[in-house]
């Protein structure tokens, strides 16, 4: 698998050396490359307790990205998955350590347990006040001996930062973090397995389904289960911490581990925000890539109780690009469309023909889906089948609140109904060829030539004509051979759809930034939709 790298061996350093050169001086880094990667922040005095916390990297922007002031004082950064060495822990407790002393935080893996806990030992020889807190919030294997620690270490950052940062002393902030660690859990859900530089990617979760519990460094998790869509995915991680969230308020961590969409992470959030499972979650830190496993497509979701003293502790602002701050869960506000554009609704009327022809339509279209996106994904992005199925179902179910008897009427509420439900291009251009035919029909002229009405008026906003590889090669010669007949205009609509896969060219829409090698033999998709609906109307009509 390609990745944006230059070599596995110089990977971190070269990310480091990255993360620093676009911090605007605020982060430096001791000089011991490549066996000691410590990130520390430049504006550090000694004064007050230091926070350290590391591991191996591939979780970022755990760690290095939350060094600054109320968070890190430093971070110390292993290879990939693999845990900094005693040394580096030691260089980067006596970089940043003053008389306040300085608290370890860190996740329970052995290797970090093990050498950032040699390293506190060695620090306490120099003499200096060392404490460290280990965090074990993964519940997924709930028999494990030492349960994992996970993104709810981004709970401790915060909490101990802020109390760090106010002046709190070592004793109070260990407290505290050891507060937290007892209180919070934490459990994630994914697609896929991650992609270590330089190794194979293991193909453990198949197709169809999604593994729960993974670690954040790809281990298995406790069961796969199918996938069904995000609602579900979500539901079944609440499950898992509902025994734990109780009847207190809570705080939540969405995390991305490191491949999901921020569009699927807003999907996500709003199942979280609106799940009766959830209804004790108050507060929500994310959604945002936190602590993640390199390009794993999954989430996880942490909780922790909120009271008065650590809701203001994860609350107080810092000025650090990867943290997204803490924020209520709030309903979805909504406010009036402004005056003009709320839509005036048409008066109702039957007839059940012109129902009929409708719903066929729609159908014809729902049933082309996945035809006419594969066909556009040769020429565009692949949507042109979904977009028209989305318009075909708004259109469906609102017919019968359409003014079916009134063809005038009738065009105009199915162009409005196209440009609230359509989107895209192809919803306005329908748009405006429905609303031009209804104005031509108002007009006195038959449905045929109000319909050609239509279709001049497209082709001089739109700027496409025949012969440009689009819906208009199959509609217009399906309109000028109408008045012989439905079959007629199938058959014109049907060779004309077929004569855009002989045009390498397209001169409007996406195709037209599409090479000749990609649309020569592919029907153009909104042509194709055409000449299907056109000969279902025939084979019926």
């Amino acid at each position: 698998m390609n990745q944006f790298i230059n070599t596995k061996e110089t990977l971190v350093t070269d990310a480091i050396d990255g993360l620093l050169e676009t911090s605007g001086g605020a982060l430096t880094r001791l000089d011991g490359y490549p066996h000691i990667k410590v990130v520390c922040r430049t504006d550090w005095g000694k004064s007050k307790v230091a926070l350290i916390s590391g591991g191996g990297s591939g979780h970022e922007p755990a760690h290095a990205g939350f060094v600054g002031a109320g968070m890190l004082t430093a971070a110390v950064c292993g290879e990939v998955f693999a845990s900094p060495s005693v040394d580096a822990v030691l260089a980067g407790i006596l970089a940043v350590t003053g008389d306040a002393g300085c608290l370890l935080i860190v996740k329970n893996y052995t290797g970090d347990r093990l050498n950032f806990g040699l390293a506190a030992e060695r620090a306490r020889a120099f003499g200096l006040k060392v404490s460290m807190v280990v965090i074990d919030d993964d519940i997924a294997l709930p028999d494990l001996p030492q349960p994992r620690g996970v993104a709810g270490t981004l709970f401790v950052h915060k909490i101990a930062g802020a109390m760090a940062e106010s002046g709190a002393d070592l004793d109070a902030i260990t407290k505290a973090a050891n507060a937290a660690i007892a209180n919070m859990a934490s459990i994630g859900k994914s697609l896929d397995t991650c992609t270590v530089p330089g190794c194979a990617k293991e193909e453990r979760i198949a197709p169809g389904m999604a593994e729960l519990g993974l670690g954040i460094h790809g281990e298995a998790g406790v069961e796969q289960v199918a996938f069904k869509d995000a609602r579900n995915a979500m539901d079944l991680v609440l499950e898992k911490l509902a025994p734990r969230i109780g009847q207190k308020p809570h705080v939540a961590i969405l995390n991305n581990l490191g491949a999901t969409t921020p569009l699927e992470m807003s999907v996500l959030a709003h199942e979280l925000a609106t799940s009766e499972k959830a209804n004790k979650i108050k507060n929500i830190i994310g959604p945002a890539p936190l602590m993640t496993s390199l390009d794993m497509h999954g989430f996880s979701v942490s909780v922790l109780p909120l009271d008065a003293t650590n809701e203001g502790h994860l609350a107080a602002p810092v000025d650090l690009p990867s943290w997204p701050g803490m924020n209520r869960i709030t309903a979805a506000p909504t406010r009036p469309l402004p005056d003009g554009l709320s839509p005036i609704k048409p008066i109702p009327s039957a007839n059940d023909k012109t129902k009929a022809i409708l719903e066929q339509c729609c159908d014809l279209l729902l049933g082309a889906e996945a035809d006419l996106n594969k066909l556009d994904a040769k020429s565009g992005d692949g949507d042109t089948g979904s977009t028209l199925a989305t318009a075909a179902r708004a259109l469906k179910g609102s017919l019968d609140r359409m003014p079916l008897a009134d063809p005038t009427q009738l065009f105009r509420a199915v162009g409005e109904e196209l440009s609230q439900t359509m989107g895209g291009s192809s919803g306005v251009i329908l748009a405006i060829f429905f609303g031009a035919t209804g104005d031509a029909c108002a007009n006195g002229k038959p449905i045929a030539k109000a319909l050609m009405a239509g279709l001049g008026r497209i082709s001089q906003v739109g700027g496409a004509t025949q012969g440009d590889r689009t819906m208009i090669d199959a509609l217009n010669p399906a309109l000028q051979a109408l008045p012989d007949g439905i079959k007629a205009a199938a058959r014109a609509a049907r060779n004309g759809a077929d004569a855009t896969a002989r045009m390498g060219r397209a001169k409007a829409g996406r195709a037209s930034y599409v090479p000749e090698a990609n649309l020569i033999g592919h029907n153009d998709p909104g042509a194709e939709a055409v000449a299907r609906l056109f000969e279902g109307l025939a084979d019926t009509i």
